[in-house]
């Protein structure tokens, strides 16, 4: 309980920071933080799955006799507890890596508490002392698969790399498919923040075409972007032959005279 009031406070506190504006210094903002947060209670579910599973083995070769009926009440109420507090957390864990790792927190306690609920009963019908030790280490392996998830998914956000579920190849060909366009290079999705994706990308644009033309093309490429892969936040540098403003600047006289 204590890791899980550490892990809770964690999340939050991540959850707030996250929410800061961007400054002079941290040009991003902070939504990161909760990526660190998730990948630190990865960490901390870990250390607890190994402190779970020493305890059983201990107990696996020395049982030890346990008050059934008071082991089924208090598991029964952290079943409910618990169980109350995950669907609450669960409502707002989509898309955001922080809270998926306060829900893991959450339902590792309540398959604890299913596993105390098991052993008490256990103990009650069949006099089976090893019951509790069996029942933690078998909790305790599913909390270890969470936690890698957790560690997995935070380490690829730290690494930038591009988001589950997204095809690099099918958002270049969706862009070049696209009138006017006629290459792409320097493409990069990647996650900022909690889970959200970001794109830059350089557009080779068929011109002559003014600023003005070339920037509606912009905006029209990334309306595709929104729409056919949920990639709100976009950043396309926009390149063509011979930009006709371009031309009209260079061809001035003032020009030549800066």
């Amino acid at each position: 309980m204590t890791s899980d009031v550490l892990a809770l406070s964690l999340a939050l506190i991540a959850l707030i920071l996250a929410q800061r504006p961007p400054t002079e210094r941290h040009t991003f903002g902070f939504e990161r933080t909760e990526v660190l947060a998730a990948q630190a209670n990865g960490v901390l579910l870990i250390v607890s799955a190994i402190a779970i599973v020493v305890e059983a083995a201990r107990r696996l070769e020395n049982p030890q006799a346990i008050d059934a009926t008071g082991v089924l009440i208090v598991g029964g109420l952290g079943l409910a507890v618990n169980v109350g507090s995950a669907v609450v957390v669960a409502r707002a864990a989509h898309g955001n890596l922080n809270l998926r790792a306060a829900l893991w927190h959450l339902a590792s306690d309540a398959l604890g508490s299913l596993a105390v609920v098991l052993a008490a009963i256990g103990t009650v019908l069949f006099d089976a002392e090893r019951l509790d030790a069996i029942a933690s280490i078998a909790i305790a392996v599913l909390v270890v698969v969470g936690a890698w998830r957790l560690l997995r998914d935070s380490a690829r956000v730290l690494l930038e790399a591009v988001p589950t579920g997204v095809d690099v190849g099918a958002v270049r060909t969706a862009l070049t498919e696209q009138e006017g366009v006629e290459a792409v290079h320097h493409l990069h999705v990647w996650t900022s923040g909690a889970e959200h994706t970001a794109l830059s990308a350089h557009v080779v644009l068929s011109g002559p075409l003014s600023l003005h033309e070339a920037q509606e093309r912009s905006v029209a490429l990334k309306r595709v972007l929104a729409e056919r892969f949920g990639i709100e936040h976009a950043t396309l540098e926009v390149e063509c032959h011979a930009c006709i403003d371009d031309e009209v600047h260079a061809l001035s006289p003032s020009a030549h005279e800066h």
